[in-house]
C-alpha cells in the first residue's frame, strides 16, 4: 500500500478546514501547523490561550512514573481523531513522523508498540497512561486512548519541537488502537509564549476574586529598573488598582511578597525582593494614604517560582509580586 504523507504548514494563525472528512464535532478545525490522517474524524476539539503542559521524554521507570519531562506553557490546542477501516495504527504512527521531520521539527521523544501496546518504553500504552495522568482529559470527553476493546492492541507517540520567530512550538502526538477497526489520536499543539508584562491589565475586581479563591494574587504590572528597589512610574495603573481594592476593602489587609528568578546568589534574591516589597508598602500608603497597618511587606527571593527557572519565559513569570490575604 502506497502511504500517504501528511503535510505540515508552520504558522502561528488558525485557519477553518471545514469538515471535508467526515462529521467533526461542532467548532473543530485542524491546526494549521499539522494537518489530519486522511480520513479522520475529529470527536474532541479545546483550545486554552494559557495552559501548563508536560512533554515526556523517556519511558516509564517504574509504577507510573516517567522521569524525564519538558515543561511547556502558552497556547494550548487539543486535537482527537478516530481513524477507522483498516488502516494500520503504524502506517498513521509513520506518516506523522514523516510529516513532522518534513517541517524541520526536532525529534524530541518518539516511539510505538505496535503488537501488544503494553510496553513501558516511550510510546506503549503504560507509558501513555502515565503521560496522560500528567496532561488530563475530561472524563466525559469520549476519548478512547487510554481504553480498548478485546481487539485492541498497539500504542504510540511522538513529541516534536520547532523553533519559529523566537518562539518555541510543542507538537506532542500520541495514538492507540481501540478496536480492530479504529484507530484514535490525540494531538496536542503547544505554542510557548509568555503573557506579556505590558499587556496584563489587571483591575481590582480580579485582583479581590483571586485572593478570595485562592489566597493570594498574583502581579505582573509593577515594573523596576534591573537590580534596584525603586518603583517606576509605568507600575502607576496596577497601584492604582490595588489601591482602590484597599479603599473598597477596608477590613482587607495584605502581605506584600516579592519574588525573583534563581539568577544570582540566594541571599542577594531575597534582599532584592523584600526591599521591592517595601517599596511598593511605602508607594500605597505615601501616595494613596494606605495605613501602613494594613501592609506588611517581605520577600522570599526565588524560593517560590511560578515556572521553570531553566528559561527566559520562566523567569519573567517568575518575577512577580503577590499580594496574599493576611
Amino acid at each position: 500500500m502506497k502511504h500517504q504523507t501528511l503535510t505540515v504548514i508552520v504558522a502561528l494563525t488558525f485557519i477553518y478546514s471545514g469538515s471535508i472528512f467526515g462529521q467533526d464535532i461542532a467548532g473543530s478545525k485542524d491546526h494549521p501547523l499539522i494537518t489530519r490522517y486522511p480520513g479522520s474524524v475529529i470527536g474532541y476539539y479545546e483550545e486554552q490561550q494559557f495552559q501548563k503542559y508536560y512533554i515526556a521524554t523517556g519511558p516509564e521507570t517504574g509504577y507510573k512514573q516517567i522521569d524525564k519531562w519538558i515543561e511547556a506553557e502558552g497556547k494550548f490546542t487539543r486535537i482527537y481523531y478516530t481513524v477507522k477501516g483498516q488502516t494500520t495504527l503504524t502506517e498513521v504512527y509513520r506518516n506523522y513522523q514523516s510529516a513532522l521531520k518534513k517541517g524541520e521539527f526536532n525529534i524530541l521523544a518518539e516511539g510505538s508498540d505496535p503488537v501488544s501496546g503494553i510496553s513501558k518504553e516511550v510510546g506503549g500504552r503504560g507509558f501513555l497512561h502515565t503521560f496522560y495522568s500528567k496532561n488530563p482529559f475530561p472524563p466525559n470527553a469520549k476519548i478512547k486512548i487510554k481504553t480498548g476493546s478485546s481487539s485492541s492492541a498497539g500504542a504510540c507517540y511522538i513529541a516534536a519541537k520547532i523553533e519559529k520567530a523566537g518562539s518555541s512550538v510543542y507538537v506532542v502526538i500520541g495514538g492507540s488502537q481501540y478496536a480492530s477497526d479504529e484507530k484514535v489520536f490525540l494531538v496536542d499543539i503547544i505554542e510557548q509564549t509568555i503573557m506579556q508584562d505590558d499587556l496584563i491589565n489587571v483591575n481590582a475586581d480580579q485582583i479581590l476574586k483571586s485572593l478570595k479563591d485562592n489566597g493570594k494574587a498574583s502581579l505582573y504590572g509593577i515594573y523596576f529598573d534591573f537590580d534596584k528597589a525603586t518603583v517606576k512610574p509605568e507600575s502607576k495603573s496596577t497601584l492604582d488598582e490595588i489601591a482602590k481594592l484597599l479603599k473598597a476593602n477596608p477590613t482587607i489587609n495584605l502581605y506584600v511578597v516579592g519574588h525573583t528568578d534563581m539568577e544570582g546568589s540566594y541571599d542577594y534574591n531575597i534582599t532584592l525582593s523584600k526591599n521591592r516589597a517595601i517599596a511598593i508598602v511605602n508607594e500605597l500608603v505615601s501616595k494613596y494614604e494606605i495605613s501602613s497597618s494594613r501592609l506588611t511587606a517581605d520577600g522570599v527571593g526565588p524560593l517560590a517560582p511560578a515556572s521553570s527557572n531553566q528559561t527566559e519565559d520562566g523567569k519573567k513569570l517568575n518575577r512577580r509580586v503577590e499580594l496574599v490575604m493576611k
